[in-house]
């Protein structure tokens, strides 16, 4: 069985393969981050990478120990890089590195999952995600501390309809995988592919 190190990587390199591809004009559509562009969101992940544990925690001493201040502060260190410096840096860091490698990578694996699709969402381009990195993607996701979804989907069970995966107690939501982890991840334009009688529980999470 491959580590999640491994899965994490893979997630990586098919990130890498997609920015290879894109277009100036699409490295510049608004993402499903709100007010980040492709650009930024790529930036964002990338950030983390390289920073020391001293330098993390400057970091969010900087942005007064809260991860939005955090980001923020790490994208505008990124302000000036272009696509091709990011994909440059993409690929010294397909070995997850500092930050994303805590709780064994599992970080690294759910940070490039959700951030590949808000990248490919708005931009149509479609994958199937393999259900080895899917499926321990959303059993850490329901825990990670960056993604806030222990709040959304408290007392809610989330049902897979396209691997074999299923969490939590109470009303049933269903879904793809993936749109079940995008709907974790607090990205409110996947509630439509989803359905069962906890979805209007977790629409008013979401989009309050």
């Amino acid at each position: 069985m491959r580590s999640v190190k491994d899965l994490a990587r893979a997630e990586r390199a098919q990130l890498a393969v997609l920015l290879r591809s894109l277009t100036p004009s699409q490295w510049q559509t608004p993402s499903l981050c709100a007010g980040w562009t492709v650009r930024d969101v790529v930036a964002h992940m990338l950030s983390y990478e390289e920073l020391s544990p001293t330098g993390l925690a400057r970091r969010f001493a900087r942005g007064r120990l809260r991860f939005n201040g955090a980001n923020a502060i790490g994208l505008d260190d990124f302000g000036d890089h272009g696509p091709q410096q990011l994909i440059d840096r993409l690929d010294r860091s397909l070995e997850p590195r500092g930050l994303p490698t805590a709780f064994g990578g599992r970080i690294a694996l759910v940070d490039g999952m959700i951030h590949q699709q808000d990248i490919r969402r708005p931009l149509g381009i479609a994958r199937d995600i393999p259900a080895r990195r899917l499926i321990p993607a959303l059993d850490f996701a329901r825990y990670a501390p960056p993604i806030g979804a222990i709040r959304r989907v408290r007392g809610l069970r989330l049902v897979a309809t396209d691997v074999d995966w299923a969490s939590g107690t109470g009303p049933e939501i269903r879904g793809s995988g993936e749109a079940l982890l995008m709907s974790m991840a607090g990205r409110p334009g996947v509630l439509d592919e989803l359905e069962g009688s906890g979805l209007a529980t977790l629409r008013g999470r979401i989009v309050s």
